[in-house]
């Protein structure tokens, strides 16, 4: 019997899986399009063309299977168990013992190995394709800055350069205030020769300029060189923060390290880090919101679903996963607003969604 039982563990688990791939690559697919589209309309940007569109495209695609997994999950499981049970196959594994629970975690164990990939994914490939691909189109578009992994931001305004070992971001009106730490500057002659060194804890640029903080210059003349040391100055650059915006991956885009890193040093400069914990909770909240947010789906697959065709089970898994994401964002803009923890913020719309499920589950057994 426990061998027949393993044998439906695994057909269960497998129409599930296929109906899961379906979604998840009928949803990349489209997404990868609009991306596409949107990128072509920067052709003829400096050298940027139609194969560095696509190819920055194509970088940016596992991030964007990591970011659209959740709903692909929760659409491929209401099409997968919608169509057994409209062609009467959860019926019959009743009949041999599977309850309603055991058909459940069959499909969620599945599920969770899929799951544990995208967490490598989100990562590894999603956070360093999408700085590929940035630094990709700055390169070809002809902007100054580039992002690179190990050295930090490297950008050049006509004979400065500029070297900065980490650049954070936060939102802000009516421009996004642009952070570099460990900042470096060379500047150079007309004949390339070394005329000057600066150093600077931070800079920071917002809607009046750039500033520079804990600054230490180094003049280098023919035959000496000077050192003066200041607070802070303002560097009159046109350098602007979009530019490196679109140099520097966003918040969400990030390893969950490097997120973490940014909250200890803003919390250590008394910079309010939300953005930065919004995103790095996120992370460690995944794999629980995939998971709950197709345990609460369940309920509709073994009840109205049954006598339901493709577009129903359709309609309903899309509407599942666009009120699990309004929940979501609601209750983290929320915290940001009102200085709640983040960590409730993102346990709030999962444990919500499994508290109704869970009750209409009791309800239709």
């Amino acid at each position: 019997m426990i061998g027949r039982l393993r044998v439906h563990d695994r057909y269960v688990a497998r129409s599930a899986l296929v109906t899961v791939a379906m979604a998840w690559a009928v949803l990349l697919g489209f997404d990868l399009i609009v991306a596409l589209v949107g990128a072509l309309d920067d052709i003829g940007k400096g050298s940027y063309g139609f194969a560095d569109a696509v190819l920055q495209t194509v970088l940016t695609a596992p991030r964007r299977a990591y970011e659209l997994f959740p709903t692909a999950a929760v659409i491929g499981c209401l099409l997968g168990l919608g169509s057994l049970a409209s062609g009467s196959e959860l019926i019959a594994l009743r009949s041999v013992g599977l309850s309603r629970l055991r058909i459940t975690v069959s499909v969620l164990a599945a599920l969770a190995v899929l799951t544990l990939a995208m967490i490598v994914v989100g990562e590894t490939l999603g956070p360093s394709g999408e700085r590929a691909a940035q630094s990709l189109a700055a390169r070809a578009r002809g902007a100054d800055a580039v992002s690179a992994s190990w050295s930090g931001l490297w950008a050049r305004e006509g004979e400065v350069y500029l070297n900065a070992r980490d650049v954070l971001v936060r939102e802000a009106e009516p421009v996004p205030q642009v952070e570099m730490v460990g900042v470096r500057l060379f500047e150079l002659g007309p004949d390339g020769r070394l005329t000057g060194i600066a150093r600077a804890r931070r800079a920071v640029h917002d809607a009046g300029g750039w500033t520079l903080f804990d600054v230490r210059r180094i003049r280098i003349g023919e035959s000496s060189a000077t050192a003066v040391e200041l607070a802070s100055e303002t560097w009159p650059s046109r350098l602007d923060g979009d530019t490196l915006v679109a140099s520097v991956s966003r918040p969400r885009y990030m390893p969950s390290s490097r997120l973490r890193a940014g909250i200890e040093y803003m919390r250590r400069n008394g910079v309010d880090p939300g953005p930065y914990e919004a995103a790095y909770w996120a992370r460690w909240f995944y794999p629980f919101n995939v998971l709950a947010l197709c345990l609460a789906a369940m309920p509709f697959a073994f009840g109205p679903l049954r006598s339901g065709g493709f577009g129903k089970r359709l309609f309903a898994g899309i509407m599942f996963g666009l009120v699990f994401f309004l929940l979501n964002r609601l209750a983290v803009n929320l915290a940001g607003v009102y200085g709640l923890d983040m960590r409730l913020a993102n346990a709030l719309p999962p444990l919500t969604m499994l508290a109704i499920s869970g009750w209409l589950f009791r309800r239709r057994g």
